[in-house]
Parts: structure tokens; C-alpha cells; sequence
């Protein structure tokens, strides 16, 4: 059995894909990499199989009908065989150094025979352009060199938020809990890292800038103008979020409280968007997420639509909406979410 197996979904990634399959191959044989051409028209497939002829121990490729993010991550956790699972992006990559001293953890973890449910890390925000680049860092709030739990841990800050780039999951524990992701819906990264850490026991923190997330690309689905393209599918996610996962009946206080926080960014995120957009058709769908929400859980469209972001993002009529977005703006630069 290997130790990590990492899922690399790949959808017409020919331009990009290499650069992240050589970052992850230093991790030998203790790692195996899974690509994933999910239905590609390009040279995808054939720099998949290249690879798997040459690293026949390491690498393979799976090849699928085009399903989606969701549907790439889906086979990647139905064929790993490793103990714990990881997701890295075809135009993301990994820092070497950070990676084995990952790796040297976990593998610590198996000699000791102490399992852990998520190993969390920092990751490194490769803005396009950007001269400073900004480092989603854990260590205000999570405890280091050891083994914690919910209780364990401080106050996450505005905008600090344990992101798919930041986790490495126990592969049986992704399967225990049933996790299956949507097809053909952009977004779902917040429902693998997001739905289970209900189910999360035994964590452990190392403070190394591992994953580099690539931001730039116009076409990339977290570019404005594409994700209003594509509400529906956020709005989809972000209802999948509160169906997934029953908040009031999380144990643990403080990871209740992280749910809840996590939850609230992809809602102001869902009603920023159909506000910007500016349709008729869209502002009646931002009333339907609310009463959405509202049929479906009471004490959190409570909780979500009279706090201060939920006020402000309600205030009535168009001078209202564009107080929305501008203090949506501002928070956007302050605290640096994407």
C-alpha cells in the first residue's frame, strides 16, 4: 500500500499539466499519482499515459468521459490506494521541500502506528502578476508538532478558511462518509474539504508553505465575470453545503462555529455574485437562496441573514446594493479572500 495518493484531475491541462505532475514526482515510491483525464480533446491523455510508461509505479492514468472537477476527484478516491489522499490541481504545484517533510510526517504517523484524519498545511496564493504573494498560514490557530482535536484549537480570523489546497484527507475516511461529488459542477472543492470534517477526529498542522495555487488565467473558474456566468452552479454547491451538513448538531463548539464562519463566505460570496450581475432574474434568485435557506434551517438563516455581512448584504434598493459590493470590495482587499 502507498503512503499519499494524489489525484491530479486534468481536463485539456496539455499547456500546464507537466509542470505539476514534476513537482509531485520527487515523493518516489512512496506516493502514487493519479491522473485523471476527465474527457480532454487535447494532448492531455497522451502526457498522462507518457508519464505512466515511464513511472509504471508511480503514475497512472485513468481515462474518463467528461464528468467535471467533481467526477476527476470521485475517481481519484474510488482507485487510490494510498493511506491518505490528496488533491492538487493540473495548473497548481507543489513545493518540493515542504512535500517531503510531509511525507516524512505521515510516514512517522504509519511506523507508530497513530492515524491521523487530516493533515493540514499552508498553502501560497500565485497571483498572475502579483509581487507579493499572500500565504493562507494556520499557525495563529492551530497547534503544532501535534496530534489535536476541535477543542484544541483558537479563532480562525476573517477570511482564514481551511481550503481543498490546504488538507491531506485519510483515504478511508473520504469513502466512510460516503463523499461523492456532483458532476459536471464547477466549485465543489468547498464540499471536499468542507463536508468531511464532521467527521474529523485526529488533526495534525505542519507550518510549510506546500501548495501553490495559480491565479491568473481568464478563463479560470474562479474569475469573476466566469463565476457569474456560472452561478447556478455555486448556488448548487452552496446548497449542498447546508444539506450535507447539520450544523446545530456539531458537537465540538469551536468547529461548529468554523462551519458556520466557512458556510457564511460561500453565501456572501453566492449573493455578491447574482447582485453584481445586476439581472432582474438574478436578484430573485438571491431572494430564493434566503428563503432557501430559511425552509431548510431556521436557526442558521437566523444566524446567516442578521449577521453584520448578511445586513449588509440585504440593504434594500440599487444605492443599497452598490454599498453591498463596495464593502464587499474592501473586505476582498483587507482580508484577502479570492
Amino acid at each position: 500500500m502507498k503512503l499519499l495518493s494524489v489525484v491530479i484531475p486534468s481536463y485539456n491541462s496539455q499547456d500546464y499539466m507537466r509542470y505539476c505532475i514534476e513537482s509531485l514526482l520527487p515523493g518516489g515510491e512512496n506516493v502514487e499519482l493519479l491522473i485523471v483525464n476527465d474527457g480532454s480533446v487535447d494532448k492531455t491523455a497522451e502526457i498522462a499515459d507518457e508519464y505512466a510508461r515511464k513511472y509504471p509505479t508511480i503514475v497512472r492514468a485513468i481515462h474518463q468521459e467528461n464528468g467535471g472537477h467533481g467526477e476527476a476527484v470521485n475517481a481519484g478516491i474510488r482507485n487510490a490506494t494510498g493511506l491518505y489522499f490528496k488533491v492538487v490541481d493540473s495548473d497548481d504545484w507543489v513545493d518540493t521541500r515542504a512535500y517531503l517533510k510531509i511525507l516524512s510526517a505521515l510516514n512517522d504517523f504509519v511506523t507508530e502506528e497513530k492515524s491521523i484524519d487530516m493533515l493540514i498545511s499552508n498553502f501560497v496564493y500565485e497571483k498572475e502578476g502579483a509581487k507579493y504573494k499572500k500565504v493562507m498560514k494556520y499557525e495563529n490557530v492551530l497547534p503544532e508538532g501535534k496530534v489535536f482535536g476541535w477543542d484544541d484549537i483558537g479563532s480562525f480570523r476573517k477570511g482564514q478558511y481551511i481550503l481543498m489546497h490546504s488538507v491531506i484527507y485519510k483515504t478511508q475516511l473520504l469513502r466512510d462518509c460516503g463523499l461523492e461529488l456532483p458532476k459536471h459542477t464547477f466549485y465543489v472543492d468547498n464540499l471536499f474539504v468542507y463536508t468531511p470534517l464532521q467527521h474529523v477526529n485526529r488533526i495534525y498542522y505542519m507550518n510549510v508553505d506546500f501548495y501553490r495555487y495559480f491565479i491568473g488565467r481568464e478563463d479560470q473558474s474562479v474569475n469573476e465575470s466566469v463565476m457569474i456566468k456560472r452561478i447556478d452552479q455555486q448556488l448548487k454547491v452552496n446548497k449542498l453545503m447546508i444539506e450535507q451538513v447539520e450544523i446545530g448538531k456539531i458537537k465540538s463548539p469551536k468547529l461548529r462555529q468554523y462551519m458556520l464562519n466557512h458556510l457564511e463566505i460561500v453565501t456572501v460570496v453566492s449573493a455578491i455574485l447574482l447582485i453584481r450581475s445586476g439581472t432582474e432574474e438574478n436578484l430573485n434568485k438571491k431572494k430564493e437562496l434566503w428563503k432557501y435557506i430559511k425552509n431548510e434551517d431556521l436557526e442558521l438563516y437566523h444566524r446567516l441573514r442578521y449577521g453584520f455581512m448578511g445586513n449588509l448584504l440585504n440593504l434594500p434598493g440599487r444605492f443599497g446594493r452598490s454599498i453591498s459590493v463596495g464593502a464587499y470590495k474592501i473586505s476582498q482587499k483587507v482580508v484577502g479572500f479570492n
